[in-house]
């Protein structure tokens, strides 16, 4: 809470949100209105009793009240300005933390323009190219971040639903599920409630598809080449969009996303929460995660899941009273390209550009299959716990090979003796901690050995005389 105690642009928001005055907000808070004004001036820390009494006088949770989110905009900032458009900009870390600070939805703004422009800078080079070979300027189409909205509107949720959550609930409960045979039941829910049939095909017929739908023959089509985990997590999707596509709409339309593109990727990812909450239903799979300390092994045997689908689920905990570990979850392929990923720690990820080599998460293609732990602290000093694996998806055969991703769950630090995967570390002792950074433009340290690009704030000398364990030599780093 110490980390986290600066939280007066917060209060003055939630104040002008409930059309407060100073003097009329000190005066339910009990303090005096010259106390406040130094609360929202960041002059004074919001003390816990203070911050107990926000959570009764105005509704809000205090978990996500409390959350660092002046440091993610830090980081986005920080990502922002170390592209070499802004290289001759004289912008200190200091800049970063005021702006964050004092005029935090001007920050966001500033990372949302920046997005937009990768968009557009990213168009315009594929239509370069395109216009080159002229037998293919037909393909040219607008292509923006869709994927990222959607996750942006996952992460304002804090990957947690609790509407779906109660549909899921619901369908064990309507639907008189069973444990241990959960694909027959939910073949005959399809079949009784909406008289849709479900057909398991050989992969030549399917190809490239593992579910399809036919509306109208009503059925669903299965790939035989889904592993049981995977025939129920589709099953159980396509549930969603049959029965609680209303609900689905509801959340989406909320979000006022930008385009159609982005809504359905919305509507899917939604879809598939509610299959991983029918999987797992939120209070057995709760109680049994922290019994057994977060073993995923045995949580993805229990619960017939697989690795993927245990970490994945294991970030959505976040239900009043009955909350787990915060944990982030990232999905990697072995070229270093993210299709999946949540901050739920607080935990930076880059949005533009590669990631940390450092990080276990990349170590874990050396031994496929093995669980790899890690304690990791990043420049600023916060540290975190993580583990990764090796999953692998599905082919097709010998002519369309299956797919190998690496996944990492991690959380802070403080929370990792939590999970029985930090058995045998000294959480305490941050010294023997791996240093990490968000990318290599983004992190200070220069004795970094696996260094791929020169970092923000730091100018590049060339000596074709000195060559070092890095391929780069750098003048100290700019005054702060």
């Amino acid at each position: 809470m110490e980390k986290k105690a600066m939280l007066g642009p917060k209060v003055r928001r939630l104040r002008r949100d409930h059309g407060l005055t100073q003097a009329q907000m000190a005066e339910q808070l009990g303090i005096s209105p010259s106390y406040l004004n130094l609360i929202e001036h960041n002059q004074r820390p919001v003390t816990v009793p203070l911050l107990l009494k926000l959570g009764h006088q105005f509704g809000v949770d205090l978990q996500a009240f409390a959350e660092d989110e002046e440091s993610r905009l830090v980081a986005g900032l920080r990502e922002v300005f170390s592209d070499p458009l802004f290289d001759g900009s004289d912008i200190k870390n200091q800049d970063f933390r005021e702006l964050a600070a004092v005029a935090p939805t001007l920050g966001q703004a500033v990372v949302a323009l920046y997005r937009g422009f990768r968009g557009a800078r990213d168009d315009l080079q594929a239509l370069a190219e395109r216009v080159a070979d002229r037998e293919k300027l037909h393909l040219v189409q607008s292509a923006g971040f869709p994927q990222d909205e959607v996750r942006d509107l996952f992460q304002t949720h804090s990957n947690h639903f609790p509407e779906l959550e109660a549909a899921a609930e619901s369908l064990w409960q309507d639907g008189r599920l069973e444990r241990g045979d959960l694909y027959r039941g939910l073949v005959d829910w399809l079949n009784t409630q909406h008289s849709v049939r479900v057909r398991l095909l050989p992969s030549e017929v399917m190809g490239y598809a593992v579910r399809r739908f036919d509306r109208h023959s009503r059925r669903i089509l299965l790939s035989e080449m889904l592993a049981p985990s995977g025939r129920n997590f589709q099953l159980a999707c396509q549930i969603a969009l049959l029965r609680h596509r209303d609900l689905l709409n509801g959340i989406v339309d909320a979000a006022n996303l930008s385009g159609d593109e982005a809504r359905r990727l919305a509507r899917i990812g939604l879809a598939n929460y509610f299959a991983a909450a029918v999987l797992m239903p939120y209070a057995r799979f709760h109680e049994a995660a922290t019994q057994l300390r977060y073993d995923i092994e045995i949580l993805r045997r229990r619960f017939d899941a697989s690795f993927e689908q245990v970490c994945h689920r294991l970030t959505t905990l976040h239900r009043s009273g009955a909350k787990g570990v915060p944990f982030f979850f990232m999905r990697v392929d072995s070229a270093g390209n993210v299709s999946k990923r949540f901050s739920g720690a607080g935990f930076h990820f880059a949005r533009f550009g590669g990631g940390c080599p450092r990080w276990v998460v990349y170590e874990a293609f050396r031994t496929p299959g093995k669980i790899h732990s890690q304690m990791a602290e990043m420049p600023d000093g916060t540290a975190y716990f993580s583990v990764a694996r090796t999953v692998v998806k599905a082919g097709g055969g010998h002519r369309s090979p299956p797919q190998q991703f690496a996944v990492a769950l991690g959380c802070d630090v403080q929370h990792a003796a939590q999970v029985t995967y930090a058995d045998g570390f000294d959480l305490s002792n941050t010294s023997a901690a791996t240093p990490i950074g968000v990318n290599c433009r983004l992190c200070p340290r220069l004795d970094c050995s696996q260094r791929a690009f020169p970092p923000l704030n730091h100018r590049l000398i060339v000596d074709e005389n000195l060559r070092g364990l890095s391929p780069y030599l750098f003048a100290p780093p700019s005054a702060e």
